[in-house]
């Protein structure tokens, strides 16, 4: 495995742990979720754009 095969994968486990979080804490709903809803899905979009940079990186480097 290479090392963007692995940036890759943990740019994408960390999307979907930051995705989960989210959707618990709105579940749950409360003060966790007023206080940090948003900004989990902000970060959700940033780490998402970065899996899809990593990955165009990966495809054009081939």
């Amino acid at each position: 495995m290479t090392f963007m095969n692995v940036i890759l994968i943990l740019a994408m486990l960390a999307t979907a742990a930051v995705l989960f979080t989210g959707i618990f804490g709105f579940l749950r709903g409360g003060e966790f979720n007023q206080k940090y809803g948003n900004k989990l899905m902000q970060a959700r979009v940033g780490l998402q754009f970065a899996a899809l940079a990593i990955l165009a990186v990966m495809f054009i480097l081939q």
